[in-house]
């Protein structure tokens, strides 16, 4: 009444529909020969990745997706496999994952809890189940329930009544800070909820791994055994073979091959779930290298970090694009942070340019002030020249710009929001500073200069230029920033905690008209609770002043 399972904690790329069912075949044979196991569980929809969006629209999308589940199921010989996978029943599909044995698919879990919040669109594109599904391995009653079900008791205690001691959770469920601790309350909290006479249902949770355009999915799969004791998660942000076995007769695991993860702090986590996704959004894509802008300050400094940490320095283009009115500081800085990390680095001024703009519209300019218009132009200048070496060399640009920025609009649209990824956008100008040293105290010696840290902020587009000349100051910002976005407070609220009146008026507004360029932005990964982009998706046209 033991049984060995393997966990798949891999990345399957979204739509490779062909490549993911040629490489879960190969790997159905790894569990059984090399891990010896009895049963393999691969995560939700991993035939498609997740989440497929509106591939699911497509027809023949979603034959694919039933050819190649069949040709998975002929791989079965000597062990039972359960993956995920869009099941097409005439015009409904749902989110399902079969049970595959001797070369044939033994029945079908369909998704009965579907989210409709945050990043997920599921109501769009699955209808629900209704019933439970459970099956025989080696004498041992098993069970499933798919990632969102276990939020809910009925999904479990179907099984648990239908006898079942073991569930499988197959799951894609994305990174976030301080999401690790409520996912194992939970856990710990289902599994009781079907204890009887001492024993409830054991729980195998696998959680895919990989970043996905601005969603990063960070694995972390966990066993709970049937008395509600939660075992050390997996290494995070790593692909990797997880083997357990499990003893029916005690409902409790013994972990054979599973690497754990270390009690590491929010910083470390979200620096390893914006390196994944970066460097996940890259190759995904096709892009050999990347180029970005670095101005010496805090911002793009944390960005050439991240990249090179990603990809390896040899990939990484910095380019420095002094004006009139960068300080010779900026350009020292970004020279010694190249120079420690062997990244390229290239000068390119924009003085003559930005002269031939001014030139251009000197006619139509005639006796107007000088304001935003020409500090504006000056980062599309750059923007322009940035997106020239991108084309012309096939690199991703990308952009600097921090949440904080995003949310007020303190970023030049087609200036310094030009690229086509932004690793930072999810992170607050407070969070950028604490990630910043936390990155430096793990080295030797500081891989960020200490004084991009202790200097202002600048746009560095006019004279003396400070980003507190427009803003207050980011502690202050961020409080309130945070108790807007993130936590859904209302003015009041915000006053209320103990913020000025006039200040909260102010940033409110800048953040309601800032929304057109919001949603023009590059996507980057999410790490917070709510993050600008899909996840926060308001009308741009909005009267409402709450």
């Amino acid at each position: 009444m033991t049984l060995r399972i393997a966990l798949a904690q891999f990345d399957f790329p979204v739509g490779a529909v062909h490549q993911n069912a040629e490489r879960i075949a190969a790997m159905i044979a790894t569990a059984r020969d090399q891990h010896g196991a009895d049963l393999v569980l691969f995560p939700e929809l991993a035939l498609s990745g997740y989440p497929p969006e509106d591939l699911l629209m497509r027809p023949a999308f979603l034959a694919d997706c039933e050819a190649a589940l069949q040709q998975v199921a002929a791989s079965t010989e000597g062990i039972v496999a359960v993956l995920g996978w869009p099941q097409a029943a005439g015009s409904i599909v749902y989110n399902a994952a079969s049970v595959l044995r001797d070369g044939r698919v033994a029945g079908t879990y369909r998704k009965q809890q579907l989210p409709n919040y945050a990043v997920f669109d599921e109501r769009r594109y699955f209808a629900t189940g209704d019933r439970p599904c459970v099956f025989d391995v080696g004498g041992v009653t098993v069970g499933m329930v798919i990632c969102e079900d276990l939020g809910f008791a009925r999904p479990l205690t179907e099984p648990a009544a239908a006898g079942a001691s073991l569930v499988l959770v197959p799951n894609a469920s994305p990174f976030e800070t301080d999401k690790r601790v409520e996912r194992d309350r939970l856990l710990a909290m289902r599994a009781a909820e079907t204890l009887v006479h001492g024993r409830g249902i054991a729980l195998a949770y696998l959680n895919v791994v990989g970043g996905q355009d601005a969603v990063v999915f960070d694995g972390a799969s966990v066993l709970v055994d049937g008395d509600g004791r939660v075992h050390p998660q997996a290494e995070a942000f790593q692909e990797h073979w997880l083997v357990a076995d499990y003893d029916a007769e005690s409902r409790s695991f013994i972990q054979v091959n599973w690497p754990c993860e270390g009690d590491e702090d929010q910083d470390s986590l979200s620096w390893r779930a914006i390196v994944l996704g970066t460097r996940d959004y890259v190759e995904k894509n096709g892009f050999r290298e990347i180029v970005l802008g670095l101005s010496g300050g805090i911002d793009s400094t944390l960005v050439v970090l991240l990249a090179v940490d990603a990809l390896g320095p040899d990939r990484v283009n910095v380019v420095v694009m002094p004006s009139r009115y960068t300080a010779d500081l900026s350009n020292d800085l970004a020279a010694e942070q190249c120079e420690a990390l062997g990244a390229r680095l290239l000068t390119l001024p924009i003085e003559e340019p930005f002269e031939g703009y001014l030139a251009a519209l000197s006619e139509l300019f005639a006796d107007q002030p000088v304001d935003t218009t020409e500090e504006n132009l000056q980062a599309r200048t750059r923007g322009a020249l940035l997106m020239a070496l991108t084309n012309k060399f096939h690199g991703l640009l990308l952009t600097t710009g921090n949440k904080s920025e995003y949310a007020v609009g303190y970023a030049t649209i087609y200036g310094d929001m030009c690229g086509g990824f932004a690793p930072i956008k999810d992170l607050y100008k407070t969070e950028v500073f604490a990630l910043a040293r936390w990155r430096n105290a793990q080295s030797q010696a500081p891989v960020i200069p200490p004084a991009v840290i202790d200097r202002p902020p600048s746009a560095e587009l006019r004279e003396n230029q400070k980003d507190q000349d427009s803003l207050p100051p980011y502690e202050e910002l961020d409080g309130i920033l945070k108790r807007y976005i993130d936590r859904q407070h209302s003015r009041e609220e915000i006053v209320d905690a103990g913020f000025d009146p006039d200040t909260v008026d102010k940033i409110l507004r800048l953040v309601r008209i800032s929304e057109w360029k919001r949603q023009q932005s590059a996507p980057g990964p999410k790490v917070s609770h709510l993050a600008f982009g899909r996840e926060r998706r308001y009308p741009i046209s909005n009267g409402y002043r709450g």
